[in-house]
């Protein structure tokens, strides 16, 4: 026994560690690999249930979470498991995926800021209940040592309650002093401090009132206002960070005629890159070999691949349809379009954030306002009683009366309010100022392509084509992954018809499926491939044998509620404007379909965003509503901006509104609430300024006891709750 336990002495330590790291580096490289999929259209529980079974069935998976609100569903898998995989998986149950980089959006998966808030006002609310019932004693008659122990214990309590949850007044007071301005902030920190001074100072002098009880009470109000304000506003994260996690992180690289997976970083100007069916264009570049067909639809809103052939320049972020396309790469990394379209978002994001909230330009008047008082207040009494401790308490009830707990509560509360009203009509606000900005709104921008059309193409006249022509193309159909074919192999099933035997299917990439039916060749793809007339609606043409082609005609069908919302918008007197990337036959019908009297047709990214920049700078105040890659800039310039719960996580993080269903008719409902919702912020304005003109000479004249600030500020706050809650 004695000899099994002795240690094997090696005469090389690097030898006796060499297997111990070899077996680490095989773990390590067995461990689970983490995978994030954007899905846009997981709208509810159903859908949750569906997209987690689906990946958590796929072998190699170990598990799979979605996320509601970021529409984004994380997996953890073995190594060999890849994201297009998962994507076909989703594909194949009606969900489109999209591939995210998981490393660059680690940093945003938690409310770190929420979180705090929230522990903060628990910590509050909990020590001012403590500290009221021994005020209560106080107020009770309580004397002498008594009063003074009691005084002491709600000392012992709020010295690091305050410390611990004002930090957030502390520091955005402290941000602003830096900067030689006020902001709300300020007076709040002031009284705060002041209050426990006084307190501290009164206590030390055996006084008979301290404000130990009304600062903790002035700081659980104000937290519970930053809270529901936070509340208000979706995970805070940068438009342009979600577009650098769409770029492709990996890419097929063709070395000497040999494949090799590598980072996207690792490609360089002139390597030729392999892109499979279904894959996403990791680089700008053109084609050098093989033919296809290309889905630009996320970036220039264009509803028809186009052909792609040798010469052919793309560009990072097309998705290749049908065949497998080799490219030279020509711009990689910062250099690609879809990193400029992420820079344009930053720039346009930026200059949006100078917008001054109601509350901000209300704290500009009033926190010199309230200074300024106090200070005369402190040197009034001063010179009539020559008593700094008479002052000093009179200056600081002064300043914890007028605090602005109301005007700290006016936006918030009607904010949230306003926020569950369209909740409930199908709408998600996602940013503080939002609604202050639509009820500024004076024209407003769609784009088209998903926006106001379903973003798939409808079959319009399976009904005039015969039975047999419509099973010979339901069978060359079913063959294709283009989107035409789709929509007509759904059509023609849900119609009731069975496809015809044709034998030898082949797709012919770039121009559509052929095979052979009764000894005839047959063919379903593009006009000129079929030497087919041209028409002005989109058409998928299908020929059997030497007869004259027969054409399947397609619409892009509008979202529910569109023209509600067009005519809405115009009985309010809105302008309204169409612009997308689609052609302009497309858009001009769109236009004349919906009454729209002003469009803009073959927009690329830039342009709508210069576009919407001009408006604003001719004093339009725009809402943009768009759900593409090529609308995230400018939804990002925009005054205000909605997008659809289907739309890019880009679009959606860009944008200041989510609209949660597919019915667009509240966007016309959520123009009237906000309008509401201003006048009655503005109202809790003029009952926070009444309630200080009231409170202001108590105070002065000496009369403000702590018992009467604390029902003053809770009156006042109460009171402003009440009115926002009119919205609901």
């Amino acid at each position: 026994m004695t000899a099994t336990m002795r240690p094997n002495i090696s005469a090389c330590p690097a030898c006796a560690a060499a297997p111990a790291a070899e077996a680490l580096a095989e773990q390590e490289a067995q461990k689970d690999v983490r995978i994030a999929l954007s899905v846009p259209a997981v709208h509810c529980a159903a859908c949750i249930v569906a997209v987690e079974k689906a990946l958590a069935n796929h072998p190699g998976v170990e598990s799979a979470r979605v996320n509601l609100t970021l529409k984004r569903a994380t997996v953890e898998a073995e190594p060999h498991v890849m994201p297009q995989d998962l994507v076909k998986v989703l594909e194949g149950i009606g969900y489109e995926a999209h591939e995210l980089d998981a490393g660059t959006l680690s940093a945003t998966e938690t409310d770190k800021a929420g979180r705090e808030l929230l522990m903060r006002l628990a910590v509050a609310g909990f020590a001012s209940m403590n500290v009221m019932l021994l005020s209560v004693s106080v107020w009770s008659g309580a004397a002498d040592a008594t009063r003074d122990m009691f005084h002491w214990i709600s000392a012992a309590i709020t010295l690091p309650t305050i410390a611990f949850s004002g930090q957030p007044f502390f520091r955005s007071a402290w941000a602003a002093l830096k900067n030689a301005r006020l902001n709300m902030d300020v007076p709040i920190t002031l009284a705060i401090l002041l209050a426990i001074v006084t307190s501290l100072w009164e206590t030390s002098l055996s006084g008979e009132h301290a404000y130990f009880d009304a600062a903790l009470a002035l700081t659980f109000f104000l937290l519970a206002g930053r809270y529901l304000d936070h509340r208000t506003r979706a995970i805070a994260r940068s438009a342009a960070e979600e577009l650098a996690a769409l770029e492709v992180p990996r890419a097929i690289l063709l070395v000497d005629g040999e494949q090799r997976q590598v980072p996207v970083a690792e490609v360089a100007v002139g390597d030729l890159v392999l892109v499979r069916p279904g894959g996403r264009m990791p680089v700008d570049g053109e084609v050098a070999e093989g033919q296809s067909e290309l889905d630009r639809s996320l970036l220039t809103g264009e509803t028809i691949p186009v052909y792609a052939g040798p010469g052919l320049g793309v560009s990072a972020g097309e998705v290749n349809l049908t065949g497998p396309l080799v490219i030279r790469a020509t711009a990689v990394g910062e250099e690609t379009s879809l990193h400029r379209m992420a820079d344009l978002v930053a720039i346009a994001e930026s200059g949006r954030s100078r917008y001054t909230s109601l509350a901000d330009s209300a704290a500009k008047l009033y926190a010199p306002g309230v200074h300024i008082l106090s200070a005369l207040s402190f040197a009034g009494w001063y010179l009539y009683t020559f008593d700094v401790r008479t002052a000093l308490n009179i200056a600081a009830a002064v300043l914890i009366i007028t605090c602005p707990c109301a005007l700290g509560l006016a936006v918030p509360a009607v904010t949230t309010a306003a926020s569950g009203r369209l909740f409930r009509k199908g709408m998600l606000i996602k940013h503080s100022t939002a609604l202050e900005r639509l009820a500024q709104v004076d024209t407003v921008v769609f784009d088209k392509t998903g926006t106001l059309t379903a973003g798939a193409p409808e079959l319009m006249n399976l009904g005039q084509v015969s039975t047999r022509d419509v099973q010979v193309a339901l069978a060359l159909a079913e063959a294709s992954s283009h989107p035409l074919s789709q929509s007509l192999v759904k059509a023609a099933r849900d119609a009731g018809f069975d496809p015809a035997e044709v034998d030898e299917i082949t797709e012919v990439p770039g121009y559509g499926t052929k095979g052979l039916w009764q000894g005839r060749e047959v063919r379903l793809g593009r006009a000129s491939w079929l030497e087919a007339p041209t028409i002005s609606r989109t058409a998928a043409w299908l020929k059997v044998g030497d007869e004259a082609p027969q054409a399947f005609e397609f619409i892009d069908r509008l979202r529910d509620g569109a023209e509600e919302a067009i005519a809405a918008l115009k009985a309010a007197g809105k302008e309204v404007y169409l612009m997308s990337g689609d052609t302009t036959a497309a858009v001009e019908e769109m236009a004349n379909r919906l009454g729209i009297p002003h469009w803009l047709a073959e927009a690329l990214p830039a342009d709508k965003a210069t576009r919407v920049q001009a408006m604003t700078d001719d004093g339009k105040r725009v809402l943009m509503v768009g759900d593409g890659l090529n609308d995230t800039a400018a939804l990002a310039a925009a005054h205000v901006s909605i997008s659809p719960a289907s739309a890019l996580d880009a679009a959606r993080v860009a944008s200041d509104i989510v609209l949660l269903g597919h019915d667009l008719s509240p966007i016309g409902d959520a123009v009237t609430t906000a309008r509401s919702a201003i006048r009655r912020i503005r109202e809790n304005f003029r009952i926070a300024t009444l309630y200080n003109v009231i409170a202001v000479p108590l105070a002065v004249a000496g009369l403000a006891t702590p018992l009467i600030a604390a029902l003053a500020m809770s009156a006042s706050s109460i009171t402003v709750s009440l009115n926002a809650l009119r919205l609901r």
